[in-house]
């Protein structure tokens, strides 16, 4: 079902990297049948706060859908670019329909306006922002630099968003429950693959602020980079020696030491132990 309505707002400035819901006078603002529209396949956001989203529904009940959410035709069908909460709490509102823009854009403008969207509301986890901008540059084919100026962030920091992805499942499910922040997931990035999840959990149980956590980080870098000593080479015949010790008493013998000095410690454990090493030495003796 399309009702058309008189123009309202568009998104405005796509390309100049703002989206802003402003009065477009080419726009037409259309009633959409809910259960015509589909949610946007590439949409970044992969999580969805239900309180949130019944707060939204609440307000959608008592005074509308003040701003229209924006559509592509997809067949005979709809596919949301930007306003999928607005969608879906709509829903919850049990509204029959909902204002839309239907615009004539490819899937990678679509991709863009969706991610820009998102990202200049803040609605992102850091993971879904890092998936979203990695799927913005793989579709439209950006480099860093490119993609940081459409989505006008530095280059450093779309790259730092990126190094995230490389981290373990575990650790993305902290950042993105918000357990762990993006700071907290940056100075983990940095670390060998195999000091990550230990820090991590730790990190996200006790609470630590991205300062402690780059400081443990730096702490264990250093203790990982530290040479370990290198064992001594032992005399074959100091290693021969110390076996012959272990056979007569039948005891823990350890020789320290070398050929020109050293200690031969025999170890007991009872009263009979050491009355079996008297009985060998006063043999001997």
């Amino acid at each position: 079902m399309v009702k058309h309505n008189v123009l309202g707002r568009g998104l405005d400035a796509l390309w100049g990297g703002e989206i802003e819901l402003t009065p477009h006078a080419g726009d037409a603002v259309v009633m959409l049948s809910i259960n015509d529209i589909d949610p946007n396949k590439n949409q970044p956001r992969t999580r969805f706060d239900e309180t949130a989203l019944n707060e939204l529904a609440a307000s959608i009940v008592n005074v509308g859908v003040l701003s229209p959410i924006i559509v592509c035709k997809a067949g005979d069908r709809y596919s949301i670019i930007a306003g999928e909460r607005r969608w879906r709490a709509s829903r919850i509102a049990g509204l029959a329909a909902i204002p839309a823009i239907i615009r004539d854009w490819d899937e990678v403008k679509r991709l863009e306006a969706a991610l820009i969207e998102n990202l200049q509301r803040d609605d992102l986890n850091p993971v879904e922002e890092a998936a979203g901008v990695k799927m913005l540059m793989e579709q439209c084919g950006y480099t860093q630099e490119e993609a940081a100026g459409r989505l006008g962030k530095s280059r450093p920091a779309v790259a730092n968003l990126l190094r995230l992805l490389s981290l373990p499942k575990s650790i993305l499910d902290m950042l993105a429950d918000g357990r762990l922040t993006m700071g907290h997931g940056r100075a983990l990035a940095a670390l060998p693959a195999g000091l990550q999840l230990a820090l991590a959990e730790q990190a996200a149980r006790e609470g630590w602020s991205v300062r402690q956590l780059e400081r443990a980080c730096a702490e264990r870098q250093n203790k990982a980079a530290k040479p370990k000593p290198q064992a001594a080479i032992r005399d074959p015949q100091l290693k021969q020696l110390e076996a012959m010790a272990r056979n007569a008493f039948g005891l823990k013998a350890e020789l320290k030491g070398d050929t020109s000095r050293g200690q031969l410690a025999i170890s007991y454990y009872t009263a009979e132990d050491l009355q079996r090493i008297w009985d060998l030495l006063e043999g001997i003796t």
